[in-house]
């Protein structure tokens, strides 16, 4: 299993602290894209990078396609971040994610759903093993 660096867990503890603080701020049911505008602004406050709907390109075959895969906030580029805002989380999107650190030679990502009524609930810390 892999071995998070004492960098990479510092900004695994931030970015659930910037998710606690935005679903305080606005609660559930709200749409993914403000969300995903605030917890950005969260990660700003802290003086951490981040890139929005950050572009993934696909490489098979020995070929680069650059299909539109896009990751909804990669944290100083080497933490995947998806942002929900659903009922249900579908099990797919924590194998997505898999994926996405995969293709994108990352270890570690976040699935998280504003929609709960405890945050706590609502993340989901995925790393390649």
């Amino acid at each position: 299993m892999y071995q998070l660096t004492e960098y990479e867990e510092s900004l695994c503890k931030e970015i659930v602290d910037c998710a606690y603080k935005v679903h305080i701020g606005l609660g559930p049911g709200l749409l993914e894209k403000i969300y995903e505008a605030c917890f950005c602004h969260e990660l700003s406050k802290k003086g951490i990078k981040y890139r929005r709907q950050a572009e993934l390109p696909i490489f098979y075959d020995g070929l680069k396609f650059d299909e539109g895969l896009r990751i909804d906030v990669l944290v100083e580029d080497i933490i995947i971040c998806e942002l929900k805002s659903v009922e249900i989380i579908n099990p797919v999107w924590q194998a997505q994610i898999l994926s996405h650190l995969k293709l994108a030679g990352n270890n570690i990502g976040f699935l998280i759903n504003f929609n709960v009524p405890i945050i706590k609930s609502g993340i989901r810390r995925l790393c390649i093993e």
